[in-house]
């Protein structure tokens, strides 16, 4: 993984080589969590994303302490590497990746290439539930550099910020408000933020979901305007896709200073007297 910035990825070969190895946690986010339970890496702790990663009454994520009860009780410690991995080409994986360096665990890396990868390449597969003891975890405070909130998107529209929209093409010119089956992530307009660049998420990954090159990449995202050596905001729905963005661009390009708008079209959809674009 020389070729890419920071060592933040591991391949499925290196995996089974350490699934016995206790100073590691294996974690498991998919979009679909069914999928968990009919299969999952040997030892792999299993996270719904909504009903464990997010808080029961406001739309916001957990807060420090009860983001430290949840993986202490999982058996993660601040001690663990933790290796993520998840299903849609590791969409949540890589926004618990985000949010695990959120809250200031960097001993942190994603699995190159979705739970589909591993199951095709005939990695080892189990439905036992693993008996990890509870751990020590401790949050650090919320780390704002790699976090954007509404306000300092409104800001982006008057100043030298790049933002980048990873949803289809159809959500992005206002096709497309809700896809079918996310309806609860609608908003009330279509559209995009002014003058955010067009990049869907997906095209960051090959057919196998391993990611491109470090210079395709940089000829992706480079080509859209996006790597101006400006501050980057990348937003999506409700924000995974973008954290997605956000590994390629931040962690595996270098980018210093991106941003993940995990509010997203959900939220600036629907606020009252902000600009939209179509189109």
């Amino acid at each position: 993984m020389a070729e890419y910035a920071k060592d933040v990825l591991v391949e499925p070969e290196w995996l089974q080589q350490h699934l016995d190895d206790d100073s590691i946690r294996i974690v498991e986010v998919d979009e679909n969590p069914a999928l968990y339970r009919e299969a999952h890496i040997p030892g792999a702790i299993g996270f719904d994303w909504r009903e464990d990663l997010q808080d029961r009454v406001k739309r916001d994520f957990l807060g420090p302490q009860a983001f430290a009860e949840l993986f202490g009780s999982r058996g993660i410690s601040n001690d663990h590497q933790v290796i993520l991995y998840g299903d849609r080409n590791n969409w949540f994986a890589a926004y618990t990746y985000w949010y695990l360096k959120y809250y200031g665990h960097d001993n942190v890396k994603l699995l190159n290439g979705p739970r589909e990868r591993w199951i095709s390449e005939g990695g080892p597969t189990t439905t036992d539930l693993p008996s990890h003891q509870p751990a020590a975890f401790r949050a650090r405070r919320g780390d704002e550099a790699i976090r954007a909130k509404r306000d300092e998107v409104l800001a982006a529209l008057s100043d030298s910020r790049e933002l980048v929209d990873v949803r289809s093409p159809a959500e992005y010119s206002g096709e497309l408000i809700s896809p079918p089956g996310y309806e609860q992530e609608g908003a009330q307009r279509g559209g995009h933020i002014p003058g955010a660049a067009s990049v869907p998420w997906a095209q960051a990954v090959k057919e196998d979901g391993t990611f491109k090159s470090a210079d395709e990449l940089r000829e992706l995202y480079g080509g859209k305007g996006v790597l101006s050596g400006e501050p980057i905001i990348a937003y999506c729905r409700i924000g995974e896709r973008s954290a997605h963005t956000w590994f390629v661009l931040h962690e595996l390009l270098g980018e210093g200073d991106v941003k993940n708008y995990d509010g997203s079209w959900t939220e600036w959809g629907n606020l009252v007297d902000v600009p939209i674009e179509k189109g």
